[in-house]
């Protein structure tokens, strides 16, 4: 069964970094596309940026130059680094794969940047 754990989230002030992490089970990880979306209160899910399995990189252009994804194929995890964070940056934030035709989505970690 298909598991992602995100961590890492938490309130940081405006310019501030963060360092979110994916944990990923039940999957062949080595092979995967993974993404990172986020979701703002009112808004529809975006995704911010993906990592192929081989390591080719994908971002949304508000945050180009700010956040780089990243890939452990031994500890099976994606880092996103997020640094001078910005208040629109304000959000849940989810890791993603698909595997067998199915999206598969973890619970989030929410992400608050105050001004």
């Amino acid at each position: 069964q298909v598991h992602l754990v995100e961590s890492g989230g938490g309130l940081v002030q405006s310019g501030g970094s963060l360092r979110l992490s994916c944990k990923a089970s039940g999957v062949n990880f080595r092979l995967k596309t993974m993404g990172w979306y986020r979701q703002a209160p009112g808004k529809q899910r975006e995704l911010v940026a993906s990592i192929t399995d081989t390591s080719n990189t994908y971002y949304v252009e508000s945050v180009k130059d700010r956040f780089t994804i990243s890939r452990d194929n031994v500890r099976r995890t994606v880092p996103l680094q997020m640094n001078n964070l910005k208040p629109e940056d304000t959000a849940v934030y989810y890791c993603t794969t698909e595997q067998g035709g199915r999206t598969f989505w973890g619970r989030g970690t929410q992400v608050t940047v105050s001004s």
